[in-house]
């Protein structure tokens, strides 16, 4: 097994972002969390986002001034773009690129644009990566509370000699040295999370959850029965599983359903699914889906908001909206309607 570089507070310092200015590119989900925690460590942040936009409210609200993606490039020593994959480009190209000169450092959260070649910075500027394995509001969360997310650290460009000390000290000063930050590259990262959304964590498990359904109703079975077996009951799965690994969810299981798992399980997942996880994998890695995804974008995401409808639609989601609405132990979330 390969050995794991991982990296804490102790390891490096807040000292190469001191005296220095942060910009964070987008107000959402992760940049709310990386621009307050940052300014929380003692670092000079700015944040950059669209006037009349709820992102921009926010940031007002928490304190912030908002300024163009253009000024913040030119004011900032260090970068960080946490707007959408599809969005970042078109950004970049417009507003960041006039404006960068050498010495600055472009920061990013994830390595979509930069391993597929959409955002080619120019010479004498850094490319550093701090991924947080979190959403942004646990990053926040979490750092308030005195601890923090695990994060990745990757360095695709170091045209200065100290991207790396940049990197750890943003990767401290939103938290992650509280917990550990790994080592990767941008190829590893990217390339992996799109697997993982993919196949497993989100494209998996949903099309898994729907056929579920789907095999319970068509045999007869009530449907909000149907619903707690096949998707209410992941939470405890899921957080079995988080907690300890698959030996401590199956330790703390049912026999009858250990005995389960272990000998229905590999009658789903078969060679068959493997074959086409590989397909997949290939798709990410030859540059096939970064392509279909920018082209889907261009054409005004048809297909997207096609399979989207088609899914909120679903008897399983109907089913859900009005069972949740009765649950007394949690608030019931719903994706609001201009998404």
């Amino acid at each position: 097994m390969a050995v794991v570089k991982m990296f804490y507070d102790k390891d490096g310092s807040l000292a190469p972002l001191k005296g220095k200015t942060v910009a964070v590119v987008g107000y959402g989900s992760q940049g709310h969390a990386h621009a307050q925690n940052l300014r929380d460590s003692g670092i000079n942040v700015i944040v950059s986002e669209l006037p009349g936009t709820n992102n921009y409210n926010s940031a007002v609200k928490d304190g912030f001034k908002p300024v163009s993606a253009a000024e913040a490039t030119k004011q900032a020593d260090l970068i960080i773009t946490v707007l959408p994959d599809e969005v970042q480009a078109i950004v970049y190209k417009k507003e960041m690129e006039p404006n960068l000169k050498p010495g600055k450092v472009l920061g990013f959260c994830h390595g979509f644009n930069i391993h597929f070649k959409q955002i080619v910075p120019p010479a004498g500027v850094d490319v550093v990566m701090i991924a947080p394995k979190g959403p942004g509001h646990t990053v926040r969360s979490c750092f308030v509370e005195g601890s923090g997310v695990p994060c990745l650290i990757a360095i695709e460009k170091n045209d200065s000699g100290k991207a790396f000390d940049v990197a750890l000290a943003w990767g401290i000063g939103i938290g992650g040295g509280r917990a550990g930050i790994i080592e990767t590259t941008f190829k590893e990262e990217t390339e992996t999370d799109l697997f993982g959304e993919q196949v497993v964590l989100c494209g998996g498990l949903t099309a898994l959850v729907k056929a579920g359904f789907e095999t319970l109703t068509e045999a007869g079975y009530q449907p909000h029965i149907a619903y707690f077996e096949v998707l209410h009951e992941l939470l405890l799965i899921i957080k079995l599983m988080a907690e300890g690994g698959m030996s401590y969810m199956r330790y703390s299981i049912s026999n009858t359903a250990e005995y389960g798992d272990l000998t229905r399980g590999p009658r789903l997942v078969t060679d068959e699914t493997r074959a086409e996880m590989r397909k997949i994998l290939k798709e990410i890695q030859d540059g096939t889906f970064a392509r279909e995804w920018l082209d889907e974008c261009k054409a005004g995401k048809p297909n997207f908001k096609r399979l989207y409808e088609a899914d909120k639609n679903h008897p399983i989601e109907v089913v859900g909206k009005q069972l949740r609405k009765m649950f007394s132990w949690m608030e019931a979330k719903e994706a609001p309607e201009n998404d």
